[in-house]
C-alpha cells in the first residue's frame, strides 16, 4: 500500500481528535462541568499494566494528566489510520458514513477500552452521560472525515 494514504489517514484522525477536545472543552465552558477523570485514569491503569513507575504520587498525578491525553490523540490518529486502510481497499464510504464509522468507531474503542479496564461502566451512564461522550465523537468523525475527504482529492481539484 502507498504510505500516502496512511499519512492523510494520520492528518484527518489528529484533526478529529482536535476537533473532540475543542467540543469537550466548549461543553465545559457551557456547562461548567469539570474535565473528565477518565483519562488520567486510564493512563494509570495502562501503566500498571505495562509495568509502568510513573515516579512518587506528586509526580505521577501529572504524568498521569499529560498521558491520558495523549492516549487519547494516539487512538485517534490510529482509528484515521485503519479508516485508510479500510478505505484505501474498497469505494471509499459517503461522507455521512464516514462520519458514522470514524466517530462511532473512536466511541467504542475509547469506551470498551476504558470499560475493560474497569475505568467506566457505561451501563450506568445516564443520558447526559452519553450525550456528553457522543457529541464529541460525532465531532470527531465529521471533522476527520471531512479532512480525508480533502486530502484525498485529486489534486487537479484541489484549489
Amino acid at each position: 500500500m502507498n504510505r500516502t494514504p496512511l499519512i492523510d489517514g494520520a492528518v484527518a484522525g489528529a484533526a478529529g481528535s482536535v476537533a473532540l477536545n475543542v467540543v469537550s472543552y466548549v461543553d465545559m465552558v457551557l456547562r461548567a462541568r469539570p474535565a473528565s477523570s477518565t483519562p488520567e485514569e486510564t493512563a494509570r491503569h495502562v501503566a500498571g499494566l505495562a509495568h509502568v513507575d510513573l515516579g512518587p504520587e506528586d509526580r505521577a498525578a501529572n504524568r498521569r494528566a499529560g498521558l491520558g491525553p495523549l492516549l487519547g490523540y494516539g487512538l485517534g490518529v490510529a482509528a484515521g489510520v485503519v479508516f485508510a486502510i479500510l478505505a484505501a481497499r474498497r469505494r471509499a464510504p459517503s461522507l455521512p458514513v464516514a462520519v458514522l464509522l470514524l466517530g462511532g468507531g473512536v466511541m467504542a474503542a475509547s469506551d470498551a477500552s476504558m470499560t475493560v479496564l474497569g475505568v467506566t461502566d457505561p451501563r450506568r451512564w445516564s443520558r447526559t452521560d452519553w450525550l456528553s461522550d457522543a457529541v464529541p465523537h460525532l465531532a470527531y468523525g465529521m471533522a476527520a472525515a471531512t479532512t480525508w475527504n480533502r486530502l484525498r482529492r485529486p489534486s487537479s481539484r484541489r484549489g
